[in-house]
């Protein structure tokens, strides 16, 4: 039995795939909202390498060697496991495999967009990258590459999440980042959040108008993007390339893919290779999105044009919303606490490839706690939200008697969540709904 799948260095992808050129119907063109100039501050918020794999429509885009080199550097291609003590220990006859993107120095899959982001903002002379992070998985990335690229940067994290995962901050200190608790006293619209509510716990949109702010007001700054929009899906495609070489090295087809759902990036990153077969109709396979239930965008959010941010800093977007304004629970996967979901992500659930699946923090811990014994790997609590799922398809294979293969996206580790998984055995953690 292989327990390992790994592949050589010279199997990196050397180009990104582009699914915009597959999809079943076009996607919605962003749009300004009334009065405003939305897609102009994009123009001037976003490096021009970035706004132009955003757009573009050939369906492979050339990987830059330096940025292959910083890939291979920091520990591409992943390895791919076969979680064959979990299969022991629920009976099942299903086989569950996991890409593992917590091996890269930051310890999830955020690299895989912050490096060429980083690259080209350097290219073009940038002198520093602002962002935001939730739990600081994007925020670690985006520091460390910018440490490589030598370009400033400076992170606004969500404040319930700076507040609960100290160690990211300290990560993001010694990678040289300034980072600041959202909402701050740093721009308009944290002091004005902060006036009306001191205790406001901040959120992803409110992150995203900070960084954004300060990128519009300055002309040497630029902002990054860690999830949501097309060119980051586009960079995390080195996942599922990957992925399918070494599913083929394995003689295996996938019958479910399973990845967490946050604003889309490791979930399309993982999927969007694989989701392009069943677009020309080569494959039966089930691809599901897992989101938190105290965030429930694909499950219960509307189809619709929204703001990505509080302030309307960005264009309107098609895409499953909860509203701009919504401000989720303080769960402990600050990662999947966004309103909104990719616009690709989004248009894919709409017509049918994607089924969400909605699950609640309790559960999932137990999940990651049950991985953690049997493969001896502790896991963010957005990955949990994966293996969750993972796990109950497997019982169901029990129950049935089918032998599928279930595959899914291991997208970091949690060695810096430690509070939440105190939080659990504490008996403190809410199971937020």
């Amino acid at each position: 039995m292989n327990y390992k799948i790994t592949l050589d260095s010279d199997e990196v992808p050397k180009k990104w795939y582009n699914i915009l050129a597959d999809l079943p119907t076009p996607l919605p063109e962003p749009k300004n909202s009334e009065g405003k100039n939305q897609i102009g501050d994009l123009q001037k918020a976003f490096t021009k390498a970035a706004l132009a794999q955003e757009f573009a429509t050939e369906r492979y885009i050339t990987i830059p060697d330096e940025v292959r080199e910083l890939y291979m550097q920091m520990g591409r291609p992943s390895p791919l496991f076969r979680a064959t003590r979990i299969e022991k220990l629920l009976n099942t006859p299903a086989k569950i495999y996991y890409k593992r993107e917590d091996t890269s120095p930051t310890g999830s899959h955020k690299l895989n967009s912050a490096i060429p982001q980083a690259y080209f903002a350097k290219k073009e002379g940038v002198e520093r990258l602002t962002t935001e992070t939730g739990a600081g998985q994007w925020g670690t990335a985006l520091s460390l590459a910018c440490n490589m690229l030598d370009v400033d940067c400076t992170v606004y994290m969500v404040k319930v999440s700076f507040n609960q995962k100290p160690d990211r901050k300290n990560i993001m200190h010694i990678y040289d980042s300034n980072v600041y608790a959202s909402p701050s006293e740093n721009t308009e619209i944290g002091r004005s959040i902060l006036k009306e509510n001191p205790d406001h716990p901040g959120s992803l949109g409110v992150a995203i108008s900070e960084a954004m702010e300060e990128a519009l007001l300055n002309d040497d700054v630029k902002y990054s993007l860690g999830s949501v929009l097309n060119h980051v899906m586009l960079h995390q495609t080195v996942i599922g390339q990957e992925l399918k070489v070494q599913l083929e090295k394995a003689e295996e087809e996938p019958d479910l893919m399973i990845a967490c759902a946050g604003g889309g990036s490791n979930l399309a990153g993982s999927l969007f290779p694989f989701v392009q077969e069943k677009i020309k109709g080569n494959s039966d396979t089930e691809f599901i999105a897992v989101e938190p239930s105290a965030c429930p965008t694909l499950t219960q959010g509307s189809y619709d044009y929204d703001f990505g941010d509080i302030n309307g800093f960005t264009p309107m977007l098609k895409m499953f919303t909860l509203g701009h304004d919504f401000v989720a629970p303080s769960v402990h996967a600050g990662g999947l606490r966004y309103h909104g979901m990719s616009p690709i992500v989004s248009l894919l659930t709409k017509e049918g490839y994607f089924s969400p699946r909605a699950v609640h923090q309790k559960d999932v811990f137990d999940a990651g706690i049950t991985f953690a014994r049997c493969e001896g790997i502790v896991p963010a609590p957005e990955t949990t939200h994966a293996i969750r799922v993972a796990i109950d398809e497997a019982v169901k294979c029990k129950e049935t008697g089918e032998e599928k293969t279930i595959v899914l996206n291991f997208s970091g580790h949690g060695m810096l969540d430690l509070k939440g998984y105190a939080s659990y055995f504490e008996g403190t953690m809410q199971n937020a709904k």
